[in-house]
């Protein structure tokens, strides 16, 4: 990681749908954009975050990263925060194909990330089911702004990507994704706490770890689905690494 750039940043946000998904605003996710905007400049990125892009926009920005130049770049890093289904993310307007963007990413296709890592991160629902508690052990203050917490709609599986790739989910198949509609998703907000914290000095694989730790102590508080109180939720990443993942400062 001795390049001149870290490398780029792209953030797909999307709060609001198009009517015809049925899709429930995702409240909260503002919160988490701000946040990785800031814990990815202060690690050096290049950020370019997006709102509520129609497919066709999302895949054009996917596509302009995918034939820019990186040879000067660490690695490259792409979080969508949406709602997701099967092996799909949504945009504003329909859907996306999880493999159709990290294909555009692979060594045939974009030469100069060749043996970098590729990070992809989805905050999205993956299944229809909670994680049950064996103890519960946080609620959520409630107070003039109600911070429930809901779930993000759909399901995601689990993608091979191919080599340098790091896949990165909110949570594992089959299960609930949980966001508080102030603070934002439990994921990011404790992917964000390690960032700051460890995002230097920690490799990347043993942070996402702590994440794993940090978000399965939550449970759910408040609730307007009164069944998923004291619900839990475990993320999960898959690696294809080949090499150890530090993001030390650039600075001298």
């Amino acid at each position: 990681m001795s390049h001149k750039r870290r490398g780029l940043a792209l953030i797909f946000n999307q709060e609001r749908f198009f009517w015809h998904l049925r899709m429930p605003d995702r409240h909260g996710t503002n919160a988490d954009r701000y946040n990785l905007e800031k814990r990815f400049q202060d690690l050096d990125f290049e950020v370019q975050a997006y709102n509520n892009l129609k497919v066709e926009e999302v895949l054009n920005k996917i596509h302009e990263a995918s034939q820019s130049e990186h040879v000067d770049a660490d690695c490259f890093v792409c979080v969508f925060l949406s709602h997701g289904e099967n092996d799909h993310v949504y945009a504003y307007d329909a859907k996306i194909k999880i493999q159709d963007v990290t294909a555009l990413f692979k060594g045939d296709k974009c030469k100069s990330l060749v043996g970098k890592p590729k990070i992809f991160i989805f905050q999205a629902c993956r299944g229809d089911r909670h994680d049950d508690p064996v103890t519960a052990m946080d609620v959520v203050d409630h107070n003039a702004q109600t911070n429930d917490v809901v779930v993000d709609a759909g399901a995601v599986y689990t993608l091979p990507a191919g080599a340098d790739f790091l896949m990165c989910y909110s949570v594992a198949e089959g299960y609930y994704s949980h966001r508080e509609t102030v603070n934002g998703s439990w994921y990011v907000q404790d992917l964000c706490e390690m960032l700051r914290r460890f995002g230097s000095t920690l490799e990347f694989t043993e942070l996402l770890t702590l994440v794993n730790r940090k978000v399965s102590s939550r449970s759910v508080g408040n609730c307007q689905d009164r069944s998923a109180i004291g619900k839990k939720q475990v993320p999960c990443f898959a690696s294809m690494l080949t090499k150890k993942l530090y993001f030390r400062s650039k600075k001298v």
